[in-house]
Parts: C-alpha cells; structure tokens; sequence
C-alpha cells in the first residue's frame, strides 16, 4: 500500500513556474514507477510526466517537453515536477501517481493516486 500527499500547486501568471511535490509513504517506494497526470474541467484525466524507479528514464507528453522536469528522491520517497514557463492551458489537478512496475510504461495504468493538487495559470 502506498499513500501519496501533493504539494506546490497554487496560483502563477503565465510565463511563470510551479514546483510541485509529492510525499510518498512505504517502504519499497524506489520499486514504483511514477509519474504525474492533470485533469482539466470538463476534461480527462490525462499523463503529463513519467520516471521510472531509479530516475534514469523519463517520458513527458509533447505539450510540456522543454518546459516540465520530473525527478525523484528514493531515499526522501518524494518525486517532484517542475513546471517552467507556464501556460493558462496548464491550468488543471494535477496528481501524483505510483504504478507497480520499475519502467516508465507501468505509469500508464496507476495502482495508487494522490488527492491532487490545483495549479491555475492566468493570462
């Protein structure tokens, strides 16, 4: 079982950055993948960063490359995801999520969700 508590998320103009967190609990956190997903009003749920269980490997959705950073801590069980150069169609809930598996594909289907965090971007 893992629990997941976000952080970070808040209010920026665009052109802006955002750090957000997340805290994982449990013992065997660097044998998760994680990753990160938003979800926009109206919209679906949707993957926006992933890293596999040493942070060696990560994959990001073509709107943030160049722009988000995931990394991770396996000895403080946190991941993080920097958000640079902000956009109002960034606005959305982001959460955190960990998936069984050590590759960055196991992200695609989570075992364990966070509570989500609110990052709005004006204009």
């Amino acid at each position: 079982q893992v629990q997941l508590v976000e952080s970070g998320g808040g209010m920026v103009q665009a052109g802006g950055s955002l750090r957000l967190s997340c805290a994982a609990s449990g013992r065997t956190f660097s044998s998760y993948a994680m990753g990160w997903f938003r979800q926009a009003p109206g919209k679906e749920r949707k993957i926006v960063a992933a890293i596999n269980w040493s942070g060696g490997s990560t994959s990001y959705v073509d709107s943030v490359k160049g722009r988000f950073t995931i990394s991770r801590d396996n000895a403080k069980n946190t991941v993080s995801l920097q958000m640079n150069s902000l956009k109002p169609e960034d606005t959305a809930v982001y959460y955190c999520a960990a998936a069984e598996g050590s590759h960055v594909i196991a992200v695609l289907t989570p075992n364990y969700w966070g509570q989500g965090t609110q990052v709005t971007v004006s204009s």
